[in-house]
């Protein structure tokens, strides 16, 4: 079992910066890969980022990439997202899962252990 709790987000400017953390508890978290996927109202959770076990390996929606940085500290097990130039469209409820592979996925359904999610409002 994994526990994975959210943190960082909240209401910022478009423009602006946010880092959501990710801790982690439970098994060794070296050994899952990582994910961050997000949920707006009325929408299916999308991918977001995703990183392999030793941080070695990323992958980012195009709808992120070159703004967002996802990044791991094993040691502290967490794992955290750098969200920066962020837009209205990124606005949503921001979860983190782990999955018990070593490699990354953009799949949801690969991922066996969620966080609670944190809400990232962007306003205009």
């Amino acid at each position: 079992q994994v526990q994975l709790v959210e943190s960082g987000g909240g209401l910022v400017q478009a423009g602006g910066s946010l880092r959501l953390s990710c801790a982690a508890s439970g098994r060794t978290f070296s050994s899952y890969a990582m994910g961050w996927f997000r949920q707006a109202p009325g929408t299916e959770r999308g991918f977001v980022a995703a990183i392999n076990w030793s941080g070695g390996r990323t992958y980012y929606a195009n709808s992120v990439k070159g703004r967002f940085t996802i990044s791991r500290d094993n040691a502290k097990s967490t794992v955290y997202l750098q969200m920066n130039s962020l837009k209205p469209e990124d606005t949503a409820v921001y979860y983190c899962a782990a999955r018990s592979d070593s490699r990354g996925s953009a799949v949801y359904t690969d991922y066996e252990y969620w966080g609670q999610g944190t809400q990232v409002t962007v306003s205009s």
